[in-house]
C-alpha cells in the first residue's frame, strides 16, 4: 500500500466533500428509517410476520425496477436523477411523519409507503455509484471508494443508534428528521456542478434494458468481480443467526447482540480509513481474492468460537477483510465500465447483491434449522474459502490484475465543488 501525499489538488478541490456529506446522510436516513418503521409496524400488529413483509415490499420494487434503473442513470443528468429521488425519499417519509403525528397510521399505510421508499432507493443507488467517477480522477479512485465506504459504515454504525433515540419521542419526530436529512443531502448532491454532457435519449427496449448483462458477460474483470462477491455473500450469511449466538452459544443476552452486530461495521469503518489514507495499488486482484479467504476463514472462527472476546474480534476481521473487497472490486468494475454504460452495470451490481444478501440471509437460516447454526456458519465459511480458490482459477484476469491504472475508458468531464477551494487550504 503505497500513501498519496496530504494536497489541496487531491480530494478537497473536487466535488468528493460534498458527495461524501451526501452520502452520509442518505445512508443514515435510511438506518433510521429502517429501525423506525420496523418497531412503529411491530407496536401496532405485534407480528413478525408483518416484520418480515417490511423487508418484502421494499425487496419487490428492487426486484422489478433495477433494469429500468440503469436505463435512467445512463441517459440523464446523475445529479438530478439522486437529487429527485431523494427528495422523493423526503417525501415519503414527511408523509409518514405526518399520518403517524395526526394517528392515522396503519400497517397497510407504512406498506405502501415503504414499497415507495424501495422504489426510489433502487434510483438512487446505481445513480450514486456513477456518479463517483465524474467527481474524482481515476488516480484517486480507490480512495475515494474507500472514503465512501467510511460513510455507509459510520452511518451503518450510528444511525440505528439515532433511530432509536428519536424513536423515544414519537416515530413521527424520526421520520421528519430523516426527510430533513434527504432534503439536505438532495442540496448537496445539486450544488455539485458538471461539464458532463449527457448521451442522446435512447428508447426503453428490451435491448438496452438487457445491455448491462451482455457487457458484464464480456468482460471478465467484471463477471468475476460481480459473481465473486454474490456468492460469496449468499454464503458468508453469519450476521442474520446473530441472535442465536448471543442468546444460546455466548449467553451475552441483547447488550451483547448489539455490540456484536456493531462488530463488523467497525471492523469496515476502520478499515476503509486506512485504506483511504494507503490506498491499494498493487498486485489489487490477488489481495482481492485474498481478502475474500479471509473473511471466510474469520466466519470459520466465528462459528466454532464459544468465547465472546474471540467472537468479536472474528466479526471485526469479517468486516475488515470485506471492505479491503469491496474496495478492490468496486474500484475495478467503475474504472473498468464506460461511463455510458455504469448506471446499467451498476444496476445489474446491485441486483445480484441485493438478491444474495435476501437469499443469503434464507439460506443460512434453513441451513441452520436443518442441521444447526454452528455446521451452518462454519459450512458457510469454508465454502467461502472455496469460492475464492475456484473463482480465481476461473478468472485468470482478475486475479492477475495488478493495478487499477489502464483498466478504464476514457474520461468524462469532472463534476466539481461550485465552492473553489484556496490552494493554501
Amino acid at each position: 500500500m503505497n500513501s498519496l501525499p496530504d494536497s489541496p489538488l487531491t480530494l478537497r478541490q473536487t466535488g468528493f466533500p460534498l458527495f461524501w456529506t451526501a452520502r452520509a446522510l442518505s445512508s443514515a436516513s435510511f438506518q433510521i428509517a429502517s429501525v423506525s418503521i420496523g418497531w412503529q409496524v411491530y407496536a401496532l400488529t405485534g407480528s413478525v410476520f408483518d416484520l418480515g413483509m417490511v423487508g418484502l415490499v421494499q425487496f419487490i420494487p428492487m426486484v422489478l425496477l433495477t433494469l429500468p434503473a440503469g436505463h435512467v442513470v445512463d441517459r440523464f443528468d446523475r445529479r438530478k436523477v439522486v437529487r429527485n429521488c431523494q427528495i422523493v425519499q423526503a417525501s415519503l417519509m414527511l408523509l409518514l411523519g405526518l399520518v403517524s403525528w395526526t394517528g392515522h397510521v396503519t400497517a397497510p399505510v407504512i406498506f405502501l409507503l415503504a414499497a415507495l421508499f424501495g422504489a426510489a432507493r433502487t434510483f438512487e443507488g446505481p445513480a450514486t455509484s456513477a456518479l463517483l467517477p465524474a467527481i474524482v480522477p481515476a488516480n484517486l479512485f480507490p480512495r475515494a471508494i474507500a472514503l465512501a465506504a467510511s460513510a455507509f459504515q459510520s452511518a451503518a454504525i450510528l444511525g440505528p443508534a439515532l433511530g432509536g433515540l428519536l424513536y423515544i419521542a414519537g416515530p413521527h419526530v424520526a421520520y421528519f428528521v430523516v426527510a430533513l436529512f434527504y432534503l439536505t443531502a438532495a442540496g448537496l448532491i445539486t450544488s455539485l456542478a458538471s461539464t458532463r454532457v449527457a448521451p442522446p435519449r435512447e428508447k426503453l427496449t428490451r435491448q438496452s434494458l438487457l445491455s448491462g448483462f451482455s457487457f458484464i458477460r464480456r468482460q471478465p474483470v467484471v463477471l468475476g468481480a460481480i459473481s465473486l462477491d454474490m456468492v460469496a455473500v449468499l454464503l458468508g450469511g453469519a450476521t442474520a443467526l446473530l441472535p442465536v449466538y448471543a442468546a444460546d452459544i455466548l449467553q451475552v443476552g441483547s447488550l451483547g447482540l448489539g455490540t456484536l452486530r456493531a462488530a463488523p461495521a467497525a471492523g469496515a469503518l476502520t478499515t476503509s480509513l486506512v485504506l483511504a489514507r494507503y490506498p491499494i495499488s498493487n498486485h489489487v486482484g490477488s489481495i482481492m481474492f485474498a481478502a475474500v479467504a479471509v473473511f471466510g476463514l474469520a466466519t470459520v472462527i466465528f462459528g466454532l468460537s464459544s468465547v465472546y472476546i474471540l467472537s468479536l474480534a472474528a466479526l471485526i476481521l469479517m468486516g475488515a477483510a470485506d471492505v479491503v473487497s469491496v474496495v478492490i472490486r468496486s474500484s475495478l468494475i467503475q474504472l473498468a465500465t464506460p461511463d455510458a454504460m455504469r448506471g446499467r452495470v451498476g444496476a445489474v451490481n446491485s441486483l445480484f447483491i441485493g438478491t444474495s444478501n435476501q437469499l443469503g440471509e434464507f439460506e443460512s437460516g434453513l441451513t441452520a434449522a436443518l442441521v444447526g447454526a454452528v455446521p451452518a456458519v462454519v459450512a458457510g465459511g469454508v465454502g467461502t474459502i472455496v469460492v475464492a480458490l475456484v473463482w480465481s482459477r476461473l478468472f485468470p484476469p482478475l486475479r492477475l490484475a495488478k493495478t487499477f491504472a489502464g483498466s478504464g475508458p476514457e474520461r468524462e468531464p469532472h463534476i466539481t465543488n461550485t465552492v473553489k477551494v484556496p490552494a493554501n487550504d
